[in-house]
């Protein structure tokens, strides 16, 4: 069996984002391969710019906003014609925008919950039943939400949080005993990809990414919120069981 053949796969949803860069900067750094779901070759393009390589990265194009995007990916993973995973991080987000409740349109409303809520739901429901059948003791399902969703200082983000937390809650609830650690991590504070956080005094995804390391190595984090508000939560995980 080859190096490559033994490692860990992370699959992840919304790969090219602030904290999807964060994702798959984590997963290499632990040893583990990607496999990265992009729209296009111009995304998977960027986010090699982003992590620096290619290496250990599987790309596969698909919609995720589709309610069959992701399970188009899984059912590819099946036939094997994509590597198999161990593990999930979903991180599909829409815009950090201001736009006040009163100016926030329907088609504003209806758009950002179906990249913010929708995605990651359909992510989670059409990805974790194969976690389940391969029955491996290691496997972790992640979901990075935002403070937003407590402190709705930006309503149109703080909605699409809010929306997530329950849905974390039961699926933390659903896979207690299972071979999945099903981990929320709550992040309270701004995180972008590396050269653009230099610029603006922002959080690197590269140093936010440690978070997902500790999770990996940490089988007692399971069905918990880890929450990440101070930058010295980046070096020592904060958690608390979710029920």
């Amino acid at each position: 069996m080859s190096l490559k053949t033994a490692m860990e796969t992370v699959l992840v949803v919304g790969a090219t984002g602030n904290i999807g860069v964060s994702a798959v900067t984590a997963a290499l750094r632990s040893k583990r391969n990607v496999l990265a779901i992009v729209r296009n070759q111009a995304s998977a393009a960027k986010l090699v710019k982003y992590v620096g390589s290619a290496e250990g990265i599987t790309f596969v194009e698909a919609d995720v906003l589709s309610d069959s995007g992701v399970k188009g990916v899984i059912d590819q993973v099946r036939a094997g014609k994509l590597p198999s995973f161990q593990h999930v991080y979903s991180c599909v987000g829409g815009g950090y925008v201001t736009t006040t409740l009163q100016e926030i349109t329907t088609g504003q409303l209806r758009s950002n919950f179906k990249v913010s809520f929708e995605a990651n739901f359909f992510a989670y429901r059409d990805s974790i039943g194969y976690l389940l059948e391969q029955s491996n003791s290691a496997s972790t399902w992640t979901i990075c939400t935002g403070s937003q969703g407590e402190l709705a200082t930006r309503p149109m983000p703080a909605m699409t949080q809010g929306a997530l937390f329950p849905m974390t809650i039961a699926a933390a609830r659903d896979n207690e005993f299972t071979n999945v650690r099903f981990n929320e991590l709550y992040l309270g504070f701004r995180v972008e990809v590396d050269e653009v956080a230099v610029q603006n005094g922002t959080t690197k995804a590269s140093d936010f990414g440690k978070v997902y390391e500790l999770i990996l190595a940490n089988p007692e984090v399971r069905s918990s919120r880890v929450r990440v508000e101070t930058l010295e939560d980046i070096e020592k995980l904060r958690y608390q069981k979710k029920f």
